[in-house]
């Protein structure tokens, strides 16, 4: 039965379209120029795209099927230590959501990694089940570098400086976040994850076979239909405001499903909590001037956080904060 705190009035669950648009699939082995341009279009047109021979290991991603779903049959008693509703903790496992407009059908291990010196975050993780570290170090740091190419290309084909987006633009913490949607039995009036937009500059999904995730485009919710290895690139908020809108951060959100299980490890960049974000100066001009303000990482968070909430969850609401 489903929880009372999960059920959702009709007006905030929204049918997604049948429609014949899709996000593009892009093939990293392809000629750079192509990729770059592909990026770059699929930035500006959905925000969100899959990529394919993209330069994480299949082996790796076996692994982190077969260690993801060890760690789920796991007794209880050997998770109970990692049970927390603190969302300042980095390392936790939870349920229902992190977002504080609701609670949503899901449970998450979360999971903080530094560069350099992964070593010391991974003396934080689970140790159980026995792979569980091995396997999360070597797909975490391959996902991240994959996350930098592709940053490097949006550089490329923005005419930004070789490495723009390196050092304190990506050298916070990186989050490995793996969620669990177990089968809904009131799947039409509960969610997921709500609808949403990352704060971060990108966040890469790699998110199995079941399908459940939806982006908004043109005013409707398009289904993203899964693709075999690959991941789903999803574009920030705090790349729309560096790139002064050029590229979009689009809502997205996760439906649950009745029958099938369903699971997807999240991996999000994150900037410096110092870094100063706005939009960067090589891509403005008289006629092209600053749409948003200049805001400290760590506040740019927690203003987000505080909008969203004082909108009930508004994302449009939330992003006008920051606006010029």
């Amino acid at each position: 039965m489903l929880p009372n705190c999960c059920a959702l009035e009709p007006e905030r669950l929204p049918p997604a379209i049948t429609s014949a648009v899709t996000l593009p699939v892009i093939d990293m082995s392809c000629s750079r120029e192509e990729v770059r341009q592909a990026m770059l279009d699929a930035g500006k047109e959905f925000g969100f795209f899959q990529v394919v021979n993209h330069g994480v290991s299949e082996q790796v991603l076996r692994d982190m099927e077969v260690v993801c779903e060890e760690f789920l049959q796991l007794p209880a008693e050997d998770k109970a230590h990692l049970y927390s509703d603190d969302n300042k903790k980095l390392n936790r496992l939870f349920s229902g959501s992190t977002f504080k407009t609701g609670s949503f059908w899901m449970d998450c291990l979360r999971l903080a990694c530094t560069f350099p010196g992964l070593e010391d975050s991974v003396n934080e993780w689970p140790e159980k089940p026995k792979r569980f570290r091995e396997v999360f170090q070597k797909f975490v740091t391959q996902a991240r570098g994959m996350g930098l190419e592709i940053l490097q290309l949006l550089c490329e084909g923005l005419g930004l400086p070789i490495g723009y987006f390196e050092g304190e633009q990506t050298d916070g913490n990186v989050f490995v976040s793996t969620i669990w949607y177990p089968p809904c039995p009131n799947a039409s009036t509960t969610l997921g994850l709500p609808p949403h937009c990352d704060r971060n500059l990108i966040t890469m999904v790699l998110s199995g076979t079941v399908p459940g995730l939806e982006v908004f485009y043109n005013g409707d919710w398009l289904k993203v239909e899964p693709v075999r290895n690959a991941f789903v690139i999803n574009f920030g908020i705090q790349l729309e405001v560096v790139t002064n809108g050029i590229i979009k951060s689009a809502e997205h959100r996760v439906l649950t499903n009745a029958a099938l299980p369903r699971t997807s490890v999240v991996t999000s960049l994150m900037a410096n909590d110092d870094y100063v974000i706005g939009p960067a100066e090589e891509l403005l001009s008289e006629d092209n001037p600053a749409r948003y303000r200049n805001t400290m990482f760590r506040d740019f968070m927690r203003l987000y956080n505080k909008a969203l909430e004082e909108s009930g969850g508004d994302v449009k609401q939330a992003i006008k904060y920051f606006k010029i």
